[in-house]
């Protein structure tokens, strides 16, 4: 009786065991990404891999004329670290998943904003979540490509094209970047030197933290003739000069920062002018 019981035990112990023990074995649609610089930004993909297993798959497998996730499992996903154009058609920097219609001469490719779905929308499909929608033509592949494959090719300083190849069928999306007006904007901002925003800071820093007043005051003069005259400038003119001891160029240019302030209907600035111009007085 003792060991019947104690067999019992052990074998309700071995089913237990086997119901909760999980045996890892290999995805059969393993998950790619691909991270790819281009022009000024990049581009990132997340999909999972299929393979063709002896099957026929386009026009089979996968249906002409129907929406696909473009991979298996989740949808795939495209990430673009700036605002781009997708097939001609402007979408700005985010993350979107990618479906596509096959077709047998073309596919249609929709860029979408809603990348929570496992596999295609169905049902929930909404217009107002496309980006973009357009048309490339489907290229034969000459060798078979045994496992669905997302390559980033053809990269140039303002372009790249995302490929979709499996089975013997090659598609190619075209991605353009406006790198040269950015390029050129950069170029511009170096060749003229710093902003108006970098010597008003270190003017400001400068008379903070009474260091050499003398290139402050330079540095808020170079802000002026670069920005044009703003109100808190002038005053921060004003209060350098005054910290150099000349007082009188110092009222003169608080005055100057009030007229501003008040032109652009700020009262906060001709309270401070009026208080330090009077401890500036004093101090003649």
């Amino acid at each position: 009786m003792k060991n019947s019981t104690l067999i019992i035990l052990f074998s309700l112990m071995l089913m237990g065991l086997s119901a909760t023990a999980q045996i890892k074995t290999p995805a059969p649609s393993p998950t790619g990404r691909i991270y790819q610089e281009f022009g000024l930004t990049t581009i990132e993909v997340e999909y999972s891999r299929p393979s063709v297993k002896g099957r026929k798959i386009f026009g089979d497998l996968v249906p002409f004329g129907e929406m696909w996730r473009t991979g298996a499992n989740a949808a795939t996903k495209l990430t673009f670290g700036d605002d781009v154009k997708v097939g001609g058609v402007a979408i700005t920097k985010g993350q979107y998943a990618l479906y596509t219609i096959p077709g047998q001469k073309e596919w249609e490719i929709i860029i979408y904003k809603n990348t929570n779905f496992w596999g295609t929308p169905g049902k929930d499909f909404s217009e107002s979540d496309v980006a973009a929608r357009f048309k490339v033509p489907s290229q034969a592949e000459p060798e078979l490509e045994e496992t669905f494959t997302i390559n980033i090719n053809n990269i140039r300083n303002a372009s790249a094209d995302v490929e979709l190849i499996w089975e013997n069928t090659r598609v190619v999306i075209p991605i353009t970047l406006d790198t040269d007006s950015k390029v050129m904007a950069d170029i511009k901002s170096q060749m003229d030197g710093p902003s108006v925003n970098t010597y008003y800071q270190s003017a400001r820093y400068y008379f903070e933290e009474k260091k050499d007043m003398n290139l402050a005051l330079a540095w808020i003069q170079m802000a002026l003739d670069k920005g044009g005259e703003k109100f808190w400038m002038v005053r921060l003119k004003a209060q350098i000069l005054a910290e150099l001891g000349r007082y009188k160029d110092a009222i003169e240019t608080a005055n100057r920062s009030t007229e501003l302030a008040k032109a652009d209907g700020n009262g906060d600035y001709p309270r401070m002018n009026e208080k330090s111009i009077a401890d500036w007085k004093k101090k003649m």
